[in-house]
């Protein structure tokens, strides 16, 4: 008898993605967030096969985007075998049940993407619950479309009872699980206010930016340490704290979660305990991308999102990353006279503007001691300040 060999090979998803333009939206940055989304779609281990647009005032409230655009994703969904389709915003519980109806096959937005690759990467206790609890209140109101089996849509006679209670008794057990997990995460909390009680007396750094922007890289530069790094979406979930010697300087360095536009609202609850370590830090190091070509637009991000946190008026350096792949900027498309390159970047009203400002790079190790004497300096002001009879400086 001849043996059979079957492939075990876990296949890669294909995916297809969907973007409105908004009158306030150029179709540039459109193709940029679809790009980021695209991006997030490859961190989770996907394949984007195409992307949709449309330009539209405001979503349609019952399918996002138009009919027409809809039948066209249907035509190109049957025809390609894609197995699922991403879209850029947080759909509604009507919205997310009447496209898959449609479509007929697996639907997820922005915001389910980035729980299921949080999920993916998360390894503490503390992460784990956290990202289960998003979930689970991301999921409550959905739960409708996960039952369309029992047909409870239909109505008619004989078909009032299965769909209903069991829709009310997964209700329930979310609802309990909840409740659990917050109590969890209580705990939890109060554990790491002691560890962070007992590491008071040291000064606190935090490196803070946008997602894949070499935190972890400069964590590893820095402390000597082996924090996870690689050029993927949320590489580092888990809040890592380092005590790091500079001469003969001790203090802590910790490395916390990238922020991303449109991070999901459960997510950012959730994750409020993790980034304690953001709000009680004596000076930030916000670190930037300088080589994305909108980074600017990921500074604002990470600006508002420390606002949210109340940690918008800390003592902040501004480290501008990835010098080693910087390309000249282009002010005014089709004038070479007017491309902006690093030194007449360095002199702008940007570095100007966030002072101090430093540019490195970390891959590289370029101008890493400039980056620790400023790093140092800053830390030497704070320690002195609050221990005037410290001998550990002299």
């Amino acid at each position: 008898m001849k043996q059979k060999f079957y492939d075990t090979a876990v296949k890669q998803e294909r995916v297809v993605l969907v973007g409105i333009i908004t009158p306030n939206e150029t179709e540039e940055q459109t193709k940029e967030y679809l790009d980021e989304l695209q991006f997030l779609v490859e961190t989770a281990g996907g394949q984007t096969i195409k992307s949709f647009t449309q330009k539209m005032l405001r979503p349609e409230r019952a399918t996002f985007v138009g009919t027409g655009k809809l039948e066209e994703i249907k035509a190109f969904v049957d025809s390609e075998e894609i197995d699922i389709v991403v879209f850029d915003d947080e759909l509604s519980p009507s919205q997310l049940r009447n496209i898959e109806n449609e479509l007929q096959v697996k639907i997820l937005d922005r915001s389910n993407l980035i729980l299921d690759i949080f999920a993916g990467r998360a390894q503490t206790a503390q992460a784990k619950a956290q990202v289960e609890l998003a979930q689970l209140q991301y999921l409550l109101p959905r739960l409708t479309r996960l039952w369309t089996h029992l047909e409870r849509q239909k109505g008619g006679i004989g078909m009032r009872g299965p769909g209903e209670s069991q829709i009310e008794t997964d209700r329930r057990l979310i609802l309990n699980k909840i409740s659990l997990l917050k109590d969890k995460l209580k705990l939890i909390d109060r554990q790491n206010e002691t560890q962070r009680k007992n590491r008071a007396q040291l000064v606190r750094v935090a490196l803070v930016g946008y997602t894949n922007v070499g935190k972890s890289t400069i964590m590893n530069m820095i402390s000597k340490s082996e924090v996870f790094a690689e050029n993927k979406l949320f590489a580092t979930l888990d809040t890592t704290v380092r005590k790091v010697v500079i001469e003969n300087l001790p203090f802590l360095l910790s490395d916390t979660v990238g922020f991303i536009r449109k991070l999901p609202h459960h997510l950012v609850e959730c994750f409020k305990s993790t980034l304690d370590e953001v709000r009680e830090a004596d000076i930030l190091v916000h670190v930037v991308d300088v080589s994305h070509p909108y980074f600017e637009d990921q500074i604002r991000t990470v600006n508002e999102t420390l606002k949210d946190l109340g940690a918008r008026d800390k003592q902040t350096i501004m480290v501008f990353n990835k010098i080693d792949a910087y390309e000249p900027m282009q002010l005014h498309p089709g004038e070479e006279a007017h491309q902006l390159n690093l030194e007449d970047f360095k002199q702008s009203w940007m570095a100007k503007d966030n002072n101090p400002a430093i540019f490195i790079s970390a891959l590289k190790k370029e101008n890493v001691d400039e980056f620790r004497k400023l790093l140092y300096d800053k830390v030497v002001t704070i320690h002195t300040h609050r221990y005037p009879y410290d001998k550990l400086l002299y």
